[in-house]
């Protein structure tokens, strides 16, 4: 799967915008990501190992909430992140 590194991420890879990923789940590619880059783990996932409630991601486009982590993945898929804004 093609990972499309977000702009909050581009830092710990070095600027690349693209990094291909392997898993059956959306959880098993980000710890593929995780694994080939480690300062990410803080940025992603809470002290339980839960994705961040202010991050948003997406296959092929569309969203993946609310069962991010457990979402089937195939290869050829796309998957996108970012971080969602809130303000008053």
């Amino acid at each position: 799967m093609q990972f499309h590194v977000p702009p909050f991420l581009k830092h710990l890879t070095n600027g690349v915008t693209e990094v291909e990923v392997t898993g059956a789940t959306l959880g098993e590619c980000l710890d593929a990501f995780v694994k080939r880059f480690p300062l990410a783990e803080t940025l992603l996932f809470d002290e339980r190992g839960r994705l961040h409630g202010y991050i948003e991601i997406s296959v092929n486009g569309i969203s993946a909430f609310p069962e991010e982590l457990t979402r089937p993945v195939r290869e050829g898929d796309t998957i996108s992140m970012m971080y969602l804004m809130a303000g008053g």
